[in-house]
């Protein structure tokens, strides 16, 4: 038996701005419902920012809106933001939810990112983390990753490449659900030389562990091209689905896998 899942993931402008960030997300999961997806992937901090100094009291008021719009357009979530748990920690996350609305836990990034030029500076300071797991969407397991947790830059992060796919694929996960949001300034270097490590990355760990992976990345500034391609992979290395790689995108891939209990 197989299982049919219908991935969306918005390529979108994640701002500072918590309210607009909202307001851009609610309108994603309106076109995700309309497109037929079963789940919309959202990048990295895309409700609060990608900031550990955020309004914690704000994004709780926007994820509630962001949730009674899902709940309303029976969309499942996986959305990323960093959020202030109830232990009083901040976390980067992606955030799980089922289509009625039930939080399913999230994944916190692992692999956090120092500095440029310190990689012991940076959120590696500011982000807890916690252990990794799977999630279920409609019969199919799944994992959250968050950028760096993907590629394991080595002139950003001070931790060993611990090759998170490959743990989750011996977890039983089938599905990647990859949120970004990568640094960029549009010089070559980053066109023809980060843009290369991520997709070769994206590309050789589906192949090995034999995952799909959806990756998202932000958009913003819009005359700024991605630092990574958003789309979906498929077990082979291959692209199947791809948004443009600059500006704001919504797309959708439709896939069979095989069910849990197999």
């Amino acid at each position: 038996m197989t299982q049919s899942l219908c991935v969306a993931g918005m390529q979108m402008h994640v701002t500072p701005d918590i309210p607009r960030n909202m307001l851009t997300l609610c309108r994603a999961i309106e076109q995700a419902r309309d497109a037929g997806a079963d789940i919309l992937l959202t990048p990295e901090g895309s409700l609060s920012g990608y900031s550990h100094e955020f309004d914690a009291a704000q994004v709780k008021t926007a994820l509630d809106k962001v949730l009674d719009t899902a709940c309303h357009m029976r969309i499942a979530l996986a959305l990323g933001t960093c959020y202030e748990e109830a232990d009083g920690l901040t976390y980067n996350q992606i955030r799980f939810y089922d289509c009625d609305g039930t939080f399913q836990g999230f994944h916190s990034k692992i692999l956090r990112c120092g500095t440029m030029t310190d990689p012991t500076e940076g959120e590696i300071n500011h982000f807890a983390t916690s252990a990794l797991r799977t999630f279920c969407v409609r019969g199919v397991v799944v994992g959250g990753l968050i950028c760096n947790d993907m590629w394991a830059n080595p002139a950003c992060t001070p931790m060993g490449d611990s090759h998170l796919t490959h743990l989750l694929a011996r977890q039983g996960a089938q599905v990647i659900l990859h949120a970004v949001n990568g640094g960029r300034d549009g010089s070559d270097w980053a066109r023809d030389v980060i843009w290369s490590y991520h997709e070769t990355n994206l590309r050789m760990r589906a192949r090995v562990d034999r995952l799909w992976i959806a990756t998202v990345d932000n958009s913003y500034p819009p005359d700024v091209p991605c630092s990574a391609p958003s789309g979906v992979i498929n077990p082979d290395g291959q692209w199947v689905c791809r948004a443009k790689p600059q500006g704001e995108q919504l797309f959708v891939h439709h896939f069979d896998m095989p069910t849990v209990s197999e």
